[in-house]
């Protein structure tokens, strides 16, 4: 078997679509679908939920996040981290 090394960017944009956690180099964390990356790792999110100390705060629509403010992004429903700082 052989494994493929796979960058973040290439890892997000197999799961566009899917919900994930992104969390904030501030500690706050944010959950929806995935709408899109671009190379700057900026993410948009929709059905987005803001979460402070494990606790919801806020819905919203769609979000976005600029790359710099993320920390990392995993899938709900896995414990696949991607670090969005500093991958290259």
């Amino acid at each position: 078997m052989s494994l493929r090394k796979q960058t973040p960017s290439d890892f997000l944009k197999q799961i566009i679509g899917r919900p994930v956690v992104v969390k904030l180099n501030s500690g706050v964390d944010y959950r929806g679908v995935l709408a899109c990356l671009d190379g700057y790792m900026n993410i948009a999110l929709e059905q987005t939920e803001e979460y402070v100390n494990g606790q919801l705060k806020n819905k919203y629509g769609d979000a976005f996040i600029r790359g710099n403010n993320g920390k990392y992004a995993y899938l709900e429903d896995t414990w696949v981290l991607v670090y969005l700082s500093k991958f290259f």
